[in-house]
C-alpha cells in the first residue's frame, strides 16, 4: 500500500457561501464530501482529510536565511488554490486516481494527485 496526496483546487473568489453560489449548493457538496469520506473510511483507505481556510489567511514563512521572513498572504498570486485534501492508503496509482475522480465530483472541484514519498 502507498500514501497519495489528493489536492483539492477551488476558485480563490469567496462569498457568502465560501464558493458556491447558494447555501444549498455548498450543503450538498458537504454532504457528498461527508459520504466520500465515511466509504474512504469503511474500506480502509481513509489517512487524513481537511478543508483549508481561504488564501487570504496564509502567512509564509522564508526560513532560508539568516532570520525568518514572515509575509502574509499566499505564496502565489493566483485564480485558483488549494481548498482541502485527502491523503490515502490504496495499493498503486490508478486506486488513487479512481478515488480522485470520485473525491473530485462529491467536492465539485479539480483534485490533483501525487505520490507521497517514495511509492
Amino acid at each position: 500500500m502507498a500514501h497519495y496526496f489528493l489536492v483539492v483546487w477551488g476558485p480563490s473568489d469567496y462569498g457568502e457561501f465560501d464558493t458556491y453560489g447558494t447555501q444549498e449548493e455548498r450543503d450538498a457538496q458537504m454532504e457528498a464530501t461527508g459520504a466520500f469520506n465515511d466509504r474512504l473510511r469503511e474500506e480502509g483507505s481513509f489517512v487524513y482529510a481537511n478543508g483549508l481556510t481561504e488564501p487570504s489567511t496564509a502567512t509564509v514563512v522564508d526560513g532560508t536565511g539568516a532570520e525568518p521572513i514572515f509575509t502574509d498572504g499566499p505564496y502565489l498570486e493566483s485564480k485558483e488554490y488549494f481548498a482541502g485534501l485527502w491523503i490515502v492508503d490504496v495499493p498503486d496509482l490508478d486506486a488513487a486516481l479512481m478515488l480522485a475522480a470520485e473525491g473530485s465530483k462529491a467536492c465539485g472541484r479539480k483534485v490533483e494527485v501525487r505520490p507521497t514519498g517514495s511509492v
